[in-house]
């Protein structure tokens, strides 16, 4: 995951899945990196490519104090577009990646194919309020306002449900950049893009929290009734970081809204590909620790093997977009159960897990596994998966 110039600022940037899938960027809200989207992107792994960024100010993108306004965030976004070779992409953004999103289709509409707004808005009183609480940020970090912020962005019990999801927001929150923060605090404040959001054209989905008290469900229909045709999803029991709360519902949302609005041959399966490409999905399914190890172990006598399966396997099979990779891991992992593949069994399971198998979903293979390749295959399955994930099953 490495940086990147954009606009004259370096991004932090992550890419992963079929390259030559059609591309998703997701853009972060105030006070969140790249990571607030984990439990939303398994949903696409394998269909679509994955582009996930920090904001500038935020996580691991550089830091600038100067004035910003919504609009050099935009900029920013194609700047990375740009920087990447990507002409055009689906858009997703979650509050101020929301506004982002708004910007960057009002002023760029050829770089975006959709435009999906979650929990966002297109003006954000008071500029006084956004000014008191960057100066806030700016003398005592924001720490200062993690437990209000946390208030605003999940609904009262879920903390307690799911600290496994709220903790790792809680910390990223915690260690955001003051200035990084503040900057763009300022930016929301002297935001009003009410009389640009009509300009968008491309097919829009919004999505808000029906319990989210940051922006709140009129700021959604008030998008709506600007953007022609566009389409608003309320969600129960959702506040403002829905994209974490609801991951499997928006991701749900998300992927057929885009399935509906694919551009021309973009579901075309990408045939041979150069051992580059390959590579960049072998490791995004993987680990890129392991592929390494893989290359640096082959020697002269191995290395047209390894090029063969990168090119083969990887570049043109896990490259076509036709099945998600959630549905090549479990074909993947019922093949190596009947042909008691064991060493290639263990290495798919941690991946399948990261693909968006469930435990629930892996033991239902396993017990059909045993109808259709055998009990004592099956029996096999089970003892290699507690081999591998250990005391992390339930």
């Amino acid at each position: 995951m490495p940086l990147i110039q954009a606009n004259s600022v370096d991004l932090f940037y992550e890419v992963s899945g079929p390259t030559r899938a059609p591309v998703v960027v997701f853009s972060n809200s105030l006070g969140t990196t790249l990571a607030m989207w984990d439990a939303l992107v398994p949903a696409l792994r394998g269909r679509y490519r994955i582009l996930r960024y920090d904001t500038r100010g935020h996580g691991r993108s550089q830091v600038v104090d100067a004035p910003l306004t919504i609009d050099d965030l935009a900029a920013d976004l194609v700047g990375l577009l740009d920087a990447l070779g990507i002409a055009r992409a689906h858009a997703v953004g979650l509050s101020l990646g929301g506004m982002t999103g708004q910007a960057l289709a009002s002023r760029y509409p050829d770089r975006v194919i959709s435009l999906t707004l979650m929990a966002t808005t297109a003006y954000m009183p008071t500029q006084a309020s956004w000014d008191e609480r960057a100066s806030l940020v700016r003398a005592q970090g924001t720490a200062a306002i993690v437990q209000a912020t946390m208030d605003r962005w999940f609904t009262p019990d879920y903390p307690a449900q799911a600290p496994e999801r709220v903790s790792p927001v809680r910390e990223a929150f915690i260690g955001i950049d003051p200035v990084g923060y503040a900057v763009c605090c300022t930016a929301i404040g002297r935001m009003d893009l009410r009389s640009v959001v009509q300009r968008i054209a491309a097919p829009t989905l919004v999505i808000a929290g029906a319990n989210d008290p940051a922006t709140p469900v009129a700021m959604a229909e008030e998008i709506r009734s600007h953007v022609s045709d566009a389409e608003l999803i309320v969600l129960p029991h959702a506040a403002h970081l829905l994209a974490v709360e609801q991951a499997e519902r928006v991701g749900a949302y998300l992927i057929s809204f885009l399935d509906r609005h694919h551009e021309a041959g973009s579901d075309m399966a990408p045939g041979p590909v150069p051992f580059e490409i390959g590579l960049l999905n072998r490791k995004s399914v993987l680990g890129e620790e392991h592929v390494e190890r893989s290359l640096a172990k082959a020697g002269a006598f191995a290395q047209p093997w390894q090029d063969f399966i990168t090119r083969t396997a990887w570049g043109e099979v896990w490259g076509d977009p036709h099945l998600p990779w959630k549905t090549r891991s479990l074909v993947t992992l019922a093949m190596m159960v009947a042909l008691h593949r064991e060493e290639e069994f263990k290495l798919h399971v941690r991946p399948a897990l990261r693909n968006g198998v469930t435990d629930g979903e892996l033991q239902s293979l396993l017990l059909q596994s045993a109808i259709y390749a055998g009990v004592p295959a099956a029996n096999a399955a089970f003892r290699w998966v507690r081999d591998v994930l250990g005391d992390e099953l339930a």
